[in-house]
Formats: structure tokens, sequence, C-alpha cells
């Protein structure tokens, strides 16, 4: 959690009252020899839901660090609500972040941990706050060092939601949950949002399950930016086409082909392309299958074809 104590809201509005939440410029990390991030730029506009994708080590962890004030970059230009946000309390009260690795002192309670946590958190909401304390089923009396995982899980998304910080970053901090309680993290998550609007981050790589809930995809792929695009526009230009190889190999010449499988006489393709219905009704009279490309279907191809044209 980042958070100021004495910011007011007369103080949120001045530090939200920018363009962008936040934004990445020409933005470089490096730890020693290692490259974590090169060249990231990207722009997070005020109250979207965006996903930030990639694979464990992609380097969406230490954008989130950064952005935070967490670590400092290296080179390049950073910004959260117009301002530089390492070492800057003002802007860092307007910020939440969650991760799955979150630790609390461990003789703390749950009601102590939530209690320092509206103190810090200028727009905390106590009722959203014990609401969801039902709904995860998480005992305040109990002492932090005696919950398990999945309630070090629910604590973390708890104070996530109930921040309502304008600037909210979630890294993982579901993945101790089942998934039933991810799934009422998702719901509670939107529900939210609709009514009170605010910019979240969500880093995963459960992306099928996220996939309705994000309305701009930035893919992180060996510490550079793969994709950054709003997220109905992307799952608008793709199909999955499944028929006879000579019929799919037709479809896969009108677009550019993501991935591929052959199974026998068959294919199923990954393909960028417009389909018209005129187009969709002959392929279905030629035997091929078209449906939307999931998500996640479409990060992996574009990770995918990225490598394959860089190697």
């Amino acid at each position: 959690m980042n958070a100021s104590m004495t910011t007011t809201e007369s103080d949120i509005r001045r530090f939200t009252d920018f363009e962008l939440a936040a934004s990445m410029r020409a933005v470089n990390r490096r730890y020693g020899d290692v490259d974590a991030l090169s060249d990231v730029s990207f722009e997070i506009e005020h109250n979207k839901i965006y996903g930030l994708l990639g694979r464990n080590g992609a380097g969406k962890t230490t954008i989130m660090q950064i952005l935070t004030g967490q670590d400092l970059h290296t080179s390049g230009e950073v910004e959260v609500f117009g301002a530089a946000p390492f070492e800057n309390s003002d802007v860092l009260a307007n910020v939440c972040f969650v991760k799955e690795s979150q630790t609390y002192p461990e003789d703390l309670r749950v009601k102590h941990v939530l209690t320092a946590a509206s103190h810090l958190l200028p727009k905390w909401d106590h009722t959203f706050a014990e609401a969801l304390l039902d709904d995860f089923q998480l005992p305040l009396g109990r002492k932090v060092k005696k919950l398990s995982r999945g309630m070090r899980s629910a604590l973390g998304v708890i104070i996530g939601l109930a921040s309502r910080a304008p600037l909210t970053l979630f890294d993982e901090p579901y993945l101790g949950l089942d998934a039933v309680a991810r799934q009422l993290f998702y719901d509670r998550l939107l529900a939210d949002y609709a009514e009170h609007p605010r910019t979240v981050v969500l880093s995963t790589h459960l992306i099928d399950e996220v996939a309705n809930l994000l309305e701009h995809v930035i893919v992180v792929d060996h510490g550079r930016i793969a994709l950054d695009e709003d997220a109905d526009t992307l799952r608008s230009r793709a199909v999955v086409a499944t028929g006879p190889l000579a019929a799919v190999d037709a479809f896969a010449a009108s677009g550019t082909v993501l991935h591929r499988e052959s199974l026998g006489s068959h294919a199923r393709i990954t393909v960028q392309a417009g389909v018209t219905d005129t187009e969709r009704n002959r392929l279905r009279e030629a035997g091929v299958e078209l449906e939307p490309a999931s998500l996640q279907e479409l990060v992996i191809a574009t990770t995918t074809q990225r490598r394959e044209t860089t190697v």
C-alpha cells in the first residue's frame, strides 16, 4: 500500500485532474547486466480497467513497482497524475498497490491491518470493507501469521477494493484464492467500478478469467511492450477458423496468421482478418467453423509471433 496520511480530498482532485492517470516514455530498467525493461512506453487513462499481461518474468511487476514508487527506473520518463511517483507521498496517496507477495506485520490482527489501511488511504470505504470481509469470510480477530494463503490473498484484495484509490494496481494477489473466490473478486471489482469509476490495473497470466473485465490490454514480453490496444478492437480483428485444410488455407490468405495447428486433414488457425456475412456463409458451406478468438489466444499468438520475427 502507498499513501500519505495528510492528503485531503482536494489534494486528490488536484492530482487526478491530469489528462492521464499514468505514463511511461522510453523507460529502461537495468539490474546489473540484466535489462528488465527496454524502451517501455504506454499511457494509462483515467477510469478504465487495464490488463497488464505477459508471462512470469516478462517485466509486469517491475512496471508496477516503478509506477508505485517502489523502484526507480534507469532512464526514461515516468509520470503518475502528472508527477514523478518516486518518493512523492502526495502522488502515492492516490495509489494502492497490492501484490501476491504482500507482507504484513505478523503479530497484527486483520482488524489492525484494515485500520492502518483506512488511515493511509484517503478514499477508504469502511462499509465496503466490512461487506467484503463477510463475502470472503475473513475473521477480523485472527492474527496475520495464522492466515492461510487464501486468507492472505483475500486480505489483499479487500484492501485494494475498499481503498477506492484513483489508481489501483493488483499484481496477481488473487492467486491464492480458489476459483470461486477469484470469481467473487472479479464480480465485486466490476460492480464497485461501475459505481465508483477509477483506474484499475490487473496484472495476471489468468487471461481468460479476467478477459470480460478488461477495457485495454498491455502485453509485456521480455521487458518490451508487445501489444498496447483497446480490448474490444483487439477481439474484433481476429477469428479462429477450424475446418478442411484447403478451405482454411484459402481463408488464411486473406489475413495475417497468428497461430496455426494441423489436425490431420484439418487445420485450426487464429487469423487477423475481417469476415463479411457473405464470406462467413461461404466458409460454413465449405465446412469451416468460425469463432471469436479469445483474448488469451490473441496474447499468446502475438507474443509467439513477435519472438519468431525477432529471432
